[in-house]
């Protein structure tokens, strides 16, 4: 059989299914991050709660995945290229959950948020932000469908842009903070939202991580320069 050939075998199917899962996992979590910064920048607390319920599916999506593969992994026994196909796509469904589940967060914070004074600025600036990592997402899933290890890696060097936002905008709130002690809580909520979404940017870089370990056989072997470079920025997860 030459290599332009291919025999759609029950293993290819299963994938398939799966990959159909991931794609539609992916569309979920992108119309997650974009509804909650709208809600936020709207002041829109049905949104917000919406937003919050839907991360039930994209929950469900993960376990019926990760079943899926573990059922696949158990009765086709892949071969090495196939085994790191598997093992890529319950990767890249993991750190979808992760941004659905920061997406979900946006949603708590800003049903508190719009019982305060609002912060000048910040709503429009929280949705730039969000949108940027909305678009890395997307061409994150496209580089995955097509194999596309350039538009990966393309998207990986992106997410430092995505940290110069958040630490232009906790500069800000530190400064709103400084200057008037009445906007300290608000501003606290809104430092962890703009947290919250360059986790994601995170979420996303291991992505398309995975996408290049799945196009070239080798995980990217330069150190990301982490341009998170605020005080007390927390923990990774």
């Amino acid at each position: 059989m030459s290599e332009h050939q291919h025999i759609l075998t029950s293993f290819d199917r299963d994938l398939e299914a799966i990959q159909a899962m991931i794609m539609k996992m992916g569309g979920l979590v992108e119309q997650a991050i974009i509804d909650a910064a709208t809600s936020l920048e709207r002041r829109d607390e049905e949104l917000a709660e919406q937003v919050r319920k839907n991360d039930r599916a994209i929950d469900e999506l993960e376990e019926r995945i990760n079943e899926e593969c573990a059922r696949l992994l158990a009765l086709r026994a892949p071969a090495a290229s196939d085994l790191r196909t598997v093992l890529t796509v319950m990767k890249i469904s993991a750190n979808l959950e992760r941004i659905g589940d920061y997406a979900k967060n946006l949603g708590k914070r800003t049903s508190v948020l719009v019982q305060m004074q609002p912060i000048d600025g910040a709503s429009g600036a929280i949705r730039r932000m969000a949108i940027v990592v909305e678009d890395m997402l997307k061409n994150a899933l496209d580089a995955y469908v097509t194999r596309d290890a350039e538009l990966a890696a393309a998207v990986r060097v992106r997410d430092h842009e995505v940290d110069q936002m958040y630490n232009a905008l906790f500069r800000e709130f530190l400064t709103f903070m400084m200057e008037d002690p009445r906007n300290i809580t608000a501003c606290m909520h809104l430092h962890f939202i703009a947290k919250n979404i360059e986790r994601m940017g995170d979420h996303v870089t291991s992505i398309v991580e995975q996408v290049i370990y799945l196009s070239t056989g080798e995980m990217p072997d330069d150190e990301r320069n982490k341009g998170d470079n605020t005080s007390y920025a927390g923990k990774k997860d």
